[in-house]
């Protein structure tokens, strides 16, 4: 057993997990798992720098992290950022900061390996399900990118796209410096072509057509999981590995981008973090299915942060 931390720093959340890895067994046993949102891509898209509160969040939930990996005793800590701090001019004012507090660099990661540590998350426990057919194409829905990637037990073919529910948020559903509420047709309409342009660009790289599975990541799949369940609170263990089909996700993507902020703030299984950037999160999800025909999507609680943890094991 080695214990190790994994700290995955997004878009829209940073994430903390401290596991006991057994790679004899390919087995995690998670001694910590938590996720704040901090919003470190506020205005990225549009400023192209990281906003001094945005920095001051994300450092605030560092402080917390290093006590929990200090807590447990963890031999080996890494720290992947992605999307938003690799587009932002001043990622070195971010780089310093979590240097400072949890005595590791960040590592800025390209897309393609922020794809291969999704991949090796999300399908490391899959193998040998005889109702899973591969190859599996695996989506993380982040906040400024989305990675799509196609494999069997190995990756095949993986391309990040600057697609996500922040980025799409922020550059279609916000005027005056608030959200629509609802948004208007266009602005949907809009939205709509941005994600289709990015999976053309996708396709190019990923044989999206190929998979026989596909399986979602990341907040805003889990939150639609929920939603379709009726959840009456987030629950981890009923999401995991739950399926939610596409019908059912069009039901509630067209529900999400009609609803109110107090409406969709009302869900119970809602995070405050995601009420305002859900709508665009889930329209992705279904823009991915209805180009791929998959007519369900296995939804996944493990994703880039137990590869990055499996990359230390």
């Amino acid at each position: 057993m080695t214990r190790v931390a994994a700290v995955d720093c997004g878009t829209n959340s940073i994430r903390l997990l401290v596991a006991d890895a057994d790679p004899a067994t390919g087995e995690l046993t998670d001694l910590d798992r938590r996720m704040t949102i901090v919003r470190l891509g506020q205005d990225v898209d549009r400023t192209g720098r990281l906003a001094p509160e945005a920095l001051e969040r994300t450092f605030a939930a560092c402080r917390e992290y290093a006590e929990v990996v200090k807590a447990h005793g963890a031999e080996r800590l890494r720290f992947v950022a992605t999307s938003a701090s690799r587009d932002a001019e001043n990622r070195d004012d971010f780089v310093r900061g979590v240097l400072d507090i949890l005595g590791v660099e960040p590592e800025v990661i390209s897309g393609d390996q922020e794809a291969e540590f999704s991949f090796t998350g999300a399908t490391k426990e899959l193998t040998g399900r005889a109702d899973l057919d591969k190859p599996y194409l695996v989506v993380d829905i982040g906040g400024g990118s989305t990675e799509f990637v196609v494999g069997d037990d190995h990756v095949r073919a993986a391309r990040s796209v600057d697609v996500g529910c922040v980025r799409m948020t922020e550059r279609h559903l916000v005027r005056d410096g608030a959200v629509t509420d609802p948004p208007t047709a266009e602005q949907v309409a809009a939205m709509r072509a941005d994600i289709e342009a990015a999976l053309d660009l996708a396709g190019r790289t990923v044989p999206l057509g190929e998979a026989r599975t596909l399986v979602g990541l990341a907040g805003s799949v889990t939150t639609v999981s929920a939603i379709a369940q009726e959840l009456p609170e987030y629950d981890s263990a009923a999401i995991h590995h739950s399926r939610v089909s596409r019908d059912r996700v069009r039901e509630i993507t067209d529900w999400l981008l009609a609803s109110t902020h107090a409406e969709r703030a009302a869900v119970p299984s809602m995070h405050p973090g995601r009420v305002d950037v859900i709508a665009a999160g889930s329209l992705v999800l279904l823009a991915i299915m209805e180009r791929t025909g998959a007519e369900e999507v296995v939804v996944s609680e493990h994703d880039i942060l137990d590869g990055i943890a499996w990359s230390i094991a």
